[in-house]
């Protein structure tokens, strides 16, 4: 550091040899005018200051200084003098030198040159008393400083005996990404001016692993805002009074020359009342001597001079006032100038204030979110390692016995929660605490068992104590579980902890352990038995009171976000006790009037959130609800919207193990008040309600990472393995994304995995930051089949230590460790390790960088896993040598069944499995080999390896960089699938049984074509004979060869005689076939089409399906069954064994038939649902589940029912109690008939619903029929007519029963909802409506959208909603609201949930008494504005108005936001507005034309919206690269389900993205991007996206600017619950249509396809026309405009009414 000067004896000559470099460099600084007057302080250059020198400026300069060296010691002082006052940004300690030795020589000579006299504007004498007095000032208060903070620090190691020698070079810290301000200039000084030892780094980023010492990390610190970072009890500002201390001694790494304010945040909470800069300056430190001049010159000079100062900042997660950004148009305050602490302390970090001064910073990690922006350098304080912790220990025992503190170590280092909790230094004492409490009380166990006997047992009736009894390792105690840790109050046992038992195996037992051992410290003193071995439960109740008050008062500052309690808040009893017994720390405050004040807080924040945990599980005055408000998971992620907590979070960790039935005596006794048996009620049943709480989390499946490890931690301090099982039966895998591990978190994951029994339990760590002593517990998971390593924070090093710990993992079975950084050295060391797993199936190595060097590390390790079935090795820079290595091992590693190499980005070896390598019945191995960069060099050695290779038999050029290889399994020819095919030829069936006969022999799979042969029932009775004989048949192929039904019927036979038929496809129109496959087949699907059955044929058919496998499917359209055929089918259903359904489809039925068919929903307890429709394309499917349980479907429609077919429809409901859904669709059914049919219908418990439309319903006759319904039946709940078609609900009620037998209709209608929507009612029938709408006491939600009411019907509608007292949901969607309807209708807004005024119209008043009134609406949860016509008064008020409904899900506002440029501004406002829509679930945007500064609000609101679930942003004016970071924000919206993003201007950028952030989107299940120019290269990304997901049910891709959707469509085929699908106005050709056509098969749920405007011919609807027979649910695939002539699709139309080639 630097050294101190004294100004006597220097010489001013010798001061400017010295200084004359530094000088140089400052004077080269100046401005052009300050270096003319010092030039012409020479003698010759006074006399031409104008000239040119010979030299540059800093020749000259140079010269200058060579003058005054050799110049005379009065005009060397008088030079010196002169630089002082003229030259800026001299350093304080050069600047004090040159001062004292030009105001020295100035004194001692009186004399000085007449040259250097005449060149002076001003005498140095008189400038030197106007700057020296600030220097005096200055120094003199920085020596002040200096002993303040000595004292600070001597005060504080007498008070704490413990502390630790604090050295900054051994006090590590990890540095940490920045997020620093773009607009913020970089004020750091220059090199010379901070005096660095090193130099400064490029960049603010630093690796999140690297290690730093605090002395190295703040060397490069001055000037500059830096962040130290460290959890609570890291010891921070305990290093910050070191570092005041080590600068007060000229040491450290802080100049000694700058002023050091150390500022307490705690203590600026106390700051009440504005205070200037100065206030703040003197508020903690002694004033200066000299009074109000001295302080406002030290004041002055440290505006003119703030890079002589540092300020550090301790303790900014305890402030309790809230920063503010950096205003551009705020100037720095002056002297006087009051502002609010928290203004002065934004100022300073924010660089207004004291720009370039040195600022630290202490907070938690999570707060640094807050301070991004403005910090210049990161740093995370680390915990002790092992060395520091076993140091701190053996100081601890020192004075005590040197072998009880080794045994102490060689616990904590044995117990998992205490080693963690170690490297804290504040837990390291706590731990030692604990330690020192349980082995003392072994000893004296053991000294008392030996003095009284084995057989004596304590006089308060506890257990005997052997006297070899000793405390047991962590590890020992798994195996021990039966000693309860507390005592129960039912066995005798009497003591709060038995000592003797056990290291505590949860932190909450930790915490119990401590308040013995504290409470221990008072029987110590007299007030229970010192040499009690034992801490009892007496005494404990002894101090019950004082424990209640602490845990009240630890409550009640939880609640308050408080850890410092003033002395008059504290009873006198209450704080000697917590002195005493070391539960609180004494801290000194001082008030803003100057006085100090005593302050308290427990020694812990853990230990506060313990004692508050104990006031949850017994106070009287913590309620459920509110317990319940407070019961959450915490997370560790952090966002800037988070509020700042204080606290750890622990409180839940604490609440949970308190609720173990281990703790309850213990409870019991803090709360015992009226009884024992009493409060040991209320104790189990608080401590049942926290386990109910946390059993819901456990079932939730929407936690994020976080969460679902906090959760994990909670089960673990419960100890509850039940509630553990139910952690992973709901999350099979654990996912963990973007975490900081602890060994202690892998032990929380290792109780809830082993407590999840035998069921396959997975790890998936994606970019989780871990240390390697982590890999050391992994092992405990012993139930662990998948293990998921995911990021590049993995490499080799990791890799070696996992290869460690794999063997130990025995029922493993899949392994990732993908998208690393791992090479080939990693690859080796894994590789060793999973040569020793032999239970592996799956191996995940891609987007690594093994190379081809990894490669064969891996591939050797083929031979020795039995089990492995794939190994994926993608994405690992290898050339096709890697390639090359794996088709080389295919003629080693007889299990390898096929090797698939796709470029550089596919690699994957699949195996063969265990049954079918002993059986030898795998498939043929092949090698795929695609994309690949051949040359001929790497074309010969392929060759060469193929050469090696036997078993090739076939190789086939694919075309384009394509190799497909075929090998035999049993490396021979024999193996290829052979076809024998003949074409229209006529065998007699000797011939034919002679040739089959023959190819049978073959022992290779073989198909038989007989295609246009005209079989006759001979041949086709021979050929079935010597099929049952064959196993190697895998297709018969007789299409266009059956005649008839009989020849049918005997080929349908070989179900009954061949087990290994698979599908049975006969049609006397289209194909003819039967697949059979190597081994039984358990089910098959059977379709039977086009004939004409009689009774007998079907009969028989029936009778061969019996006696057959179980049907996956039955498919008999269009065999003219007629009624009484359909009638025998469905009686034998139940003995069909079908599992999906059958299609009845074009068999002549009738009404009766159709009442046939209904009735199986009674009939077959396996049927799920009935679709009938009679119309000229005629429909009938009956659904089965495989469960033979769950809620009934019954879909009628265009069938023409009569009254009597109403009538037993109505007995098929009322007979089948698990129909819940009864549809009648356009069946011509009159007004009377479903008034006969509402008396009929009979309710149950449970809810089912009734649909009907005819056109008839509308206007008068909707209102009448509403009415009626109601009228007729009291069991209905909703009833609703939209356009034409009735929706009711009926289910029975307590009151429906109670009220069944009145007459009135007031007292029976129970109905919660009415709607009538698009159904043309207007306002002469308001009275009917009035009259049965008020006799629904019950009515919550009421809907007239759409409405013909006019002005005075809307008026009258709204004048008699207030008047319902349980209306909660209002729709008056296209209505006119006047200024009476507005009024009437504000007056309901105060208990509304739900509104609904879209395409509304209203005046300017009325508009915004709406507006305003819906501030009032403070239970909103939905609010619908589409379309409204609102002026620029309501556009301004209704941003206001949404900040105040914080409690809305659902928002629409399509539409309202024009494109004019007077709309821009409103909609940016509107989108801040939504700031605080926190539980928002659905936003609707559409039309707003958000540009990049909206899209720009957006992704700031995104990750606010956590429960999003639908957002609709289509018709905007949304860029490529705007969609790009819009997508980045959605991944943090892990429920969203509904994606627009239509009509926008996204491009390949938004596709990218797409692929990478959809996939995260698990619930997606409606995606629109229509009309985006996405082009072909976008598609081909976004159909990778596609295939991840598993819940798409809806797709638009209308015009994307491609006609290159194959991909995309094949996608489709990896979504099982894809329902439409949009490709339209493309131009997209068969080749789409023949991949639809392939998909549609496995796409059970698709139900409409938009192919309009393509280019697709009759070929390919010729390939959806097949694809569409076995697609029974699809509805619709439209058609329109593509290249198919009239009379085409006429003829398609005739094939399958389906296809639809119409405009609508």
């Amino acid at each position: 550091m630097d050294e101190e000067i004294d100004p006597d004896g220097e010489d001013a000559n010798a001061v400017l040899v010295e200084e004359s470099a530094e000088l140089l460099h400052i004077l080269s600084r100046q401005p052009a005018a300050v270096v003319t007057e010092l030039l012409r302080m020479v003698p010759g250059e006074a006399a031409c200051p104008s000239q040119p020198a010979s030299g540059g400026p800093e020749e000259r300069l140079q010269a200058v200084l060579e003058y005054f060296r050799r110049a005379g010691t009065a005009e060397c002082s008088s030079f010196l003098g002169r630089v002082c006052m003229l030259c800026d940004d001299i350093p304080m300690r050069l600047e004090s030198r040159l001062m004292s030795v030009a105001g020295h020589s100035s004194s001692d000579h009186g004399k000085i040159s007449p040259a250097a006299s005449d060149q002076r504007s001003l005498s140095p004498p008189a400038d030197l008393q106007i700057k020296r007095p600030r220097i005096d000032y200055w120094e003199l208060y920085v020596a002040a400083v200096r002993r303040s903070l000595q004292r600070r620090w001597e005060r504080l190691t007498a008070t704490q005996h413990m502390l630790r020698d604090v050295q900054l070079d051994h006090v590590w810290f990890s540095p940490r990404t920045t997020n620093r301000g773009r607009d913020r200039p970089d004020q750091t000084p220059g090199s010379a001016d901070r005096g660095g030892l090193t130099p400064e780094p490029d960049g603010d980023f630093v690796c999140l692993e690297s290690r730093v010492t605090l002395d190295s990390f703040l060397q490069e610190s001055t000037g500059k805002m830096t962040v130290l970072t460290g959890q609570a009890g890291s010891g921070k500002t305990l290093l910050m009074s070191r570092l005041g201390q080590l600068w007060a001694d000229s040491l450290g790494p802080i100049p000694s020359s700058y002023l050091f304010v150390l500022l307490e945040f705690r203590q600026l909470n106390l700051l009440l009342r504005p205070l200037s800069l100065s206030e703040l300056l003197f508020q903690h430190y002694p004033p200066p001597e000299g009074g109000d001049m001295a302080k406002r010159t030290i004041v002055e000079y440290l505006l003119s001079n703030p890079e002589q100062s540092c300020w550090v900042l301790d303790g900014y997660d305890e402030f309790q006032g809230k920063l503010s950004r950096a205003d551009p148009h705020r100037g720095t305050p002056g002297l006087e100038n009051s502002l609010p602490v928290a203004d002065l302390i934004s100022g300073l970090l924010n660089r207004q204030i004291l720009p370039g001064s040195t600022v630290l910073v202490t907070c938690r990690l999570r707060d640094v979110v807050d301070l991004d922006g403005v910090s210049d350098k990161v740093g995370q304080l680390l915990g002790w390692n092992h060395q520091e912790i076993r140091e701190y220990v053996d100081n601890f025992f020192r004075g005590k016995d040197k072998a009880l503190g080794e045994k102490a170590a060689d616990l904590l280092f044995s117990s998992r929660h205490l080693l963690s909790m170690s490297s804290l230094p504040a837990l390291c004492n706590i731990c030692c605490i604990c330690l020192d409490y349980l082995l003392l009380g072994e000893r004296r166990q053991a000294v008392r068992s030996s003095r009284i006997g084995e057989t004596e047992k304590g006089a308060d009736g506890g257990a005997q104590i052997p006297p070899d009894h000793k405390v047991t390792t962590e590890k020992d105690a798994h195996t021990e579980r039966s000693t309860d840790i507390l005592g129960n109050g039912t066995n005798g046992g009497d003591e709060l902890f038995q000592t003797t038992s056990e290291v505590p195996n949860t932190l909450t037992q930790i915490y119990l352990t401590l308040l013995s051992a504290f409470l221990a410290r008072c029987s110590s003193q007299g007030e229970d038995q010192p040499n009690s071995s034992r801490f009892s439960q007496s005494s404990l109740r002894l101090q019950q009171s004082k424990l209640c008050e602490l845990s009240r008062l630890a409550w009640k500052g939880l609640e308050e976000h408080k850890i410092l309690f003033l002395e008059e808040e504290l009873s006198p009893d209450v704080l000697k006790f917590s002195i005493r017994t070391g539960l609180f720390t004494q801290v000194e405050l001082r008030r803003q009037n100057g006085t100090c004040v005593k302050a308290f807080s427990f020694i812990h924040l853990t230990v506060q959130e313990f004692f508050a945990a104990l006031q949850v599980m017994t106070g009287t005055n913590v309620s459920d609800a509110l317990l319940k408000k407070r019961f959450s998971l915490k997370t560790r992620w952090t966002t800037r919207s988070d509020q700042r907590k204080v606290f750890t979070d622990s409180l839940c960790l604490f609440v949970c193990g308190l609720a173990s039935p281990h703790c309850t005596s213990t409870l019991v006794q803090l709360t015992r008040t009226s009884g024992e048996a009493v409060e040991q009620n209320w104790v189990q049943k608080r401590q049942k309600l926290v386990l109910n709480l946390l059993k819901t989390r456990c079932c939730s499946s929407s936690l994020t990472g976080p969460k679902v490890l906090e959760l994990c931690h909670c089960v673990q301090e419960s100890q509850d393995s039940q509630l553990a099982k139910q952690v992973v039966s709901s999350r099979p895998t654990l996912e963990l994304r973007n975490i900081w591990l602890v060994p202690d978190d892998i032990d929380a994951l290792a109780f809830v995995v082993n407590s999840g029994g035998g069921s396959g339990i997975g790890l998936d760590f994606g970019a989780c930051s871990m240390e390697l002593e982590c890999l050391d517990v992994l092992p405990r998971c012993e139930n662990l089949h998948f293990l998921s390593f995911r990021g590049r924070k993995y490499e080799d090093k990791f890799a070696e230590k996992l290869s460690s710990v794999l063997p130990e993992f025995k029922k493993l079975k899949k392994l990732e460790f993908s998208g690393t950084i791992l090479t080939a050295a990693g690859a080796a060391s894994l590789a060793s390790g999973l040569q020793n797993c032999p239970s592996i199936t799956e191996i995940n190595l891609s987007d690594n960088n093994l190379k081809n060097e990894g490669i064969k590390h891996v591939s050797a390790i083929f031979t020795h896993l039995q089990s492995l079935q794939s190994i994926t090795l993608g994405q690992n820079h290898t050339s096709l040598e890697g390639v090359h290595c794996l088709i080389e091992k295919m003629s080693s590693c007889s299990s390898i069944q096929h090797v698939h190499a796709e470029g550089k980005k596919d690699i994957k070896v699949t195996f063969s499995e265990n049954a079918e390598r002993s059986h030898k019945m795998e498939h043929a191995p092949s090698a795929s080999l695609l994309n690949q960069n051949w040359s001929n060099g790497s074309m010969l050695r392929l060759t060469t390896l193929l050469a090696r290779c036997p078993a090739l038999s076939v190789v086939d050029d694919g075309g384009k960089d394509q190799v497909i290889l075929k090998f035999c399994s049993d490396r021979s020819a024999r193996q290829q699938l052979k076809t024998f095919r003949m074409n229209r030829s006529v065998l007699p069936p000797a011939d034919i049984t002679t040739v089959c006969s023959k190819l049978t022999q073959c022992q290779s799979p073989v198909q038989f074509e007989f295609i246009c042969c005209s079989l006759s029932s001979e041949a086709i009775k021979s050929l079935i004979k010597v099929l049952s004989k064959t196993k190697s048949l895998r297709k018969l192929n007789v299409s266009q060869s059956i005649t008839s039904t009989a020849d049918a019927l005997v080929l349908i036979d070989c179900l009954t005689h061949n087990q290994n038929v698979t599908a049975v496809d006969i049609s006397l129109r289209d194909e003819a076939f039967i697949s059979f496959d190597q081994v039984k087949a358990e089910e098959v699907s059977c379709r039977f089409t086009h004939f004409i059955l009689n009774l007998d044929d079907l009969k028989r058919l029936l009778d061969i399906l019996k006696k057959g496998p179980g049907l996956s499917y039955l498919d008999l359209t269009g065999n003219e069954l007629g009624d009484e055929g359909v009638k025998i089918l469905v009686d034998s259903l139940p003995e069909l064994k079908i599992s999906h359904y059958a299609n009845l489809s074009n068999n002549r039925l009738t009404q009766q038939g159709l009442l046939h068919v209904a009735w199986t929903l009674c009939a077959c307890s396996n049927v799920s649902g009935v679709e009938v429709s009679l119309k000229a394309d005629e429909r009938c499917l009956i659904w089965f589940s495989q469960t033979g349980s769950g809620e009934k479907t019954l879909r009628v429609r265009e069938s023409s029912l009569e009254r009597e077919h109403l009538v037993r429809l109505s007995e098929i409901v009322s007979t089948c109690p698990t129909l819940d859904k009864l549809e009648l669709r356009n069946n011509s059914l009159r007004l009377e008939w479903i008034e006969e049919l509402m008396k009929l219908l009979k309710a149950r418990e449970t809810e089912y619903t009734i649909s009907i439309e005819e056109c008839w319903m509308r206007a008068e006759n909707a209102v009448h029929l509403l009415c009626r319904c109601l009228e007729l039946n009291g069991n209905v709940q909703t009833i609703g007519i939209q356009q034409s078609t009735l929706r009711l609900s009926l289910k029975s009620t307590e009151l429906t029963s109670v009220c069944g037998d009145s007459s009135d209709p007031a007292q029976t209608m129970i109905a919660r909802k009415i709607s009538l929507v698009h159904c043309a009612v207007d306002g002469d029938h308001q009275d009917s409506l009035w009259r049965i709408i008020q006799s629904c006491a019950f009515l919550t939600e009421l809907d007239f959208s759409h409405s013909r009411l006019g002005e005075k019907g809307t008026e009258f509608l709204c004048s008699f909603l207030p008047l319902l007292p349980n209306l909660t949901t209002i729709s008056l969607s296209g209505h006119k609201i006047t200024d009476t309807a507005a009024q009437s209708l504000t007056r309901l807004f105060p208990r509304l949930q739900s509104l609904n005024l879209s395409h509304c119209r209203w005046s300017s008043s009325a508009e915004l008494r709406l507006i305003e009134a819906l501030g009032q609406c403070v239970g909103l949860e939905e609010l619908c504005l589409d379309l409204v016509e609102m002026s620029a008064e309501g556009r301004t008020c209704l941003p206001r108005t949404l900040r105040s409904i914080g409690s809305l899900r659902s928002l629409k506002l399509n539409k309202i936001a024009t494109d004019g440029h007077s709309d821009a501004g409103t909609g940016l406002d509107l989108l801040a507005a939504m700031e605080e829509l926190t539980q928002i679930k659905e936003m609707e945007l559409d039309g707003w034309k958000i540009s990049d500064a909206g899209v720009q609000q957006l992704i700031r609101l995104l990750p606010l919206w956590k429960e999003l679930r639908k957002i609709i942003l289509s018709e905007n004016l949304i860029s490529d690269q705007s969609g790009e970071k819009l997508l980045d924000a959605l991944q943090s919206c892990d429920h969203l389900q509904e994606l627009n993003l239509s009509r926008n201007a996204l491009g390949v950028l938004s596709a990218a993205r797409m692929a990478v952030v959809l996939p995260a989107l698990t619930r997606l299940s409606v995606l629109d991007i229509s009309e985006n120019p996405i082009g072909s290269q976008g598609v081909a990304r976004l159909s990778k996206a596609i295939m991840c997901l598993k819940n798409l049910s809806k797709i638009h891709l209308t015009s994307v600017g491609t006609c290159e959707l194959c991909a995309v469509t094949a996608s489709l085929a990896h979504c099982p619950l894809i329902q439409f699908v949009g490709l339209g106005w493309n131009g997209c050709d068969d080749q789409v249509a023949l991949e639809l056509a392939k998909v549609l098969p496995v796409c059970h749920k698709l139900t409409w396809i938009d192919l309009e405007s393509n280019r697709v011919t009759l070929s390919g609807a010729q390939a959806l026309v097949r694809a569409l027979k076995l697609c029974p649910t699809l509805q619709v695939i439209r058609l329109w405009k593509n290249k198919i002539s009239q009379n085409e699709a006429q003829m398609l139309s005739l094939k399958d009414r389906r296809l639809n080639f119409s405009p609508t």
